[in-house]
């Protein structure tokens, strides 16, 4: 499975960016795709995921209410609306593709995703 991320880019606070992640390769058994983002000298973080089964939606505290994750199946490509963008959500944000179906509890660890995307760059200036 290949992911190639879009979008991203600079924004002032308080305005909105999308972010879009299109898969391609032996797509037929994802059964979660998700976003993490990882600023400079931290860790790794769960943003938002989408179970393609159920559609289910997730979403980090930190973002709730203000990003939406959406699927297109068809398409076999995840995208992420960003609104009311924060300086703290500066990041690399990227792409993942999980071939199992995680429990709630385990989308939000990077290691339980098979595939990721090569990441871009959100900027968010105060």
């Amino acid at each position: 499975v290949q992911l190639q991320a879009s979008g991203g880019g600079l924004v002032q606070a308080g305005g909105s960016l999308r972010v879009s992640c299109a898969a391609s390769g032996r797509t037929s058994s994802t059964y979660v795709m998700g976003w993490f983002r990882q600023a400079p000298g931290k860790e790794r973080e769960f943003v938002a995921g989408i179970r393609y089964s159920t559609g289910g939606k997730h979403y980090a505290n930190s973002v709730k209410g203000r990003f939406t994750i959406s699927g297109d199946t068809a398409k076999n490509a995840v995208l992420l609306q960003m609104n009311t963008l924060k300086p703290e959500d500066t990041a690399v944000y990227y792409c993942a593709v999980a071939q199992s179906p995680l429990i709630l509890s385990s989308m939000w660890i990077p290691d339980r995703y098979d595939y990721w995307g090569q990441g871009t760059q959100v900027t968010v200036s105060s």
